[in-house]
């Protein structure tokens, strides 16, 4: 029995703003600050190809020194209650219960919860007492696709069960006020707020398009390209320049065996669900993927739409491609990169 994503349903932050909107509070923030200086980070921002991104905060909050106990603290009200909407969403779409959920992965690491974000779910949906959970909180950006790899593993072991996997980020409570270097400033621009959950199954019944293989290959000594150091003031980001280049030299290793171990190359491909993870990395596989006549167009209007939401956002580009009712036996190709570092994949079939 193969295992099936059934639905994905997003949710947004009630609050959002245009980039036009937020280059006032940049130059407020920056105030003071060499010139030169204001107008390159002003051009990261208007360059960024977003055009509207959403926040768990109002954005004259986002640009207000607070502690890191204060932003964590909203990060996990409102993270409780995006993830609760989605969740409640996705099971509408499937007309099902949330008795009937049997694992419940929850993935997000712009916030520090302990009981995890699963165990507020479990209480406020009265799902069965004995779901089983696992949380993933460190896997940045990819852990939306790693998410629906371990919910594959447990569903294929498991035949009958159901699972949900929810992706709640919001990295602008990791923006850091006092931080004037380049990875903030880089990681203010491209980041947005969201949530999605998609619902799998290995019943019978359920229908949707199959998982037909997944892989994870990780990069050796290129750890320290990507990720937080946890300070004072809170997450601060890690985002090498180099990051496009590391993933464009490694491209080959990561797709085409792959394919190969299942009979195909990138040409058989028809959906390429890739995270947008910047303008850059995007810029990057896209001229890589050109080369066999595909395009990322919708990975491209979701970074447009909402920008980055690190793990939330590839889950985002899959809904955008389940509601284009492919036709039975098409392809599709999940993709994300993350800290680690690490690319992730999984193989559908319609």
């Amino acid at each position: 029995m193969s295992v099936k994503i059934i639905t994905v349903a997003k949710q947004l932050p009630k609050y959002s703003c245009t980039t036009a909107e937020i280059l006032p509070l940049l130059e407020r923030w920056l105030q003071g600050q060499d010139t030169r200086f204001i107008k390159k980070v002003k051009k990261l921002f208007e360059g960024a190809t977003i055009d509207r991104r959403y926040a768990i905060m109002e954005p004259k909050e986002v640009f207000t020194a607070t502690s890191f106990e204060e932003k964590n603290d909203i990060y996990c009200r409102e993270a409780t209650i995006l993830a609760e909407l989605a969740l409640r969403k996705a099971l509408a779409n499937a007309d099902w219960g949330p008795q009937s959920l049997d694992y419940i992965i929850t993935v997000s690491c712009t916030g520090i919860m302990i009981p995890s974000l699963d165990a507020y779910l479990i209480n406020k949906l009265r799902l069965r007492q004995d779901i089983v959970r696992l949380p993933v909180t460190e896997m940045g950006c990819v852990a939306g696709v790693s998410g629906i790899i371990y919910a594959k593993n447990f569903l294929q072991a498991n035949i009958g069960k159901r699972a949900a996997v929810i992706a709640v980020e919001a990295p602008s409570a990791t923006f850091q006020l006092a931080d004037l270097s380049m990875s903030n400033m880089v990681s203010a621009a491209i980041f947005g707020d969201g949530a999605a959950c998609c619902l799998l199954s290995s019943h019978e019944a359920d229908a949707g398009p199959a998982i037909l293989d997944q892989r994870m290959y990780h990069f050796y000594d290129v750890e320290d390209i990507m990720g937080f150091k946890l300070t004072n003031s809170g997450m601060q980001m890690i985002l090498d320049v180099d990051v496009p280049n590391v993933i464009a030299s490694h491209f080959d290793a990561v797709i085409h065996p792959f394919l190969a171990s299942n009979n195909l190359g990138v040409q058989d491909i028809k959906y390429m669900i890739f995270h947008p993870g910047g303008k850059k990395i995007i810029a990057t596989i896209e001229k890589i993927f050109a080369v066999y006549g595909k395009d990322i167009s919708d990975t491209k209007a979701v970074l447009s739409q909402y920008g980055n939401m690190s793990s939330a956002t590839v889950l985002y580009v899959l809904e955008h491609i389940m509601e284009r009712a492919p036709q039975a036996g098409e392809l599709g190709l999940m993709l994300s990169f993350g800290p680690g570092f690490t690319a992730q994949s999984v193989l559908l079939q319609w």
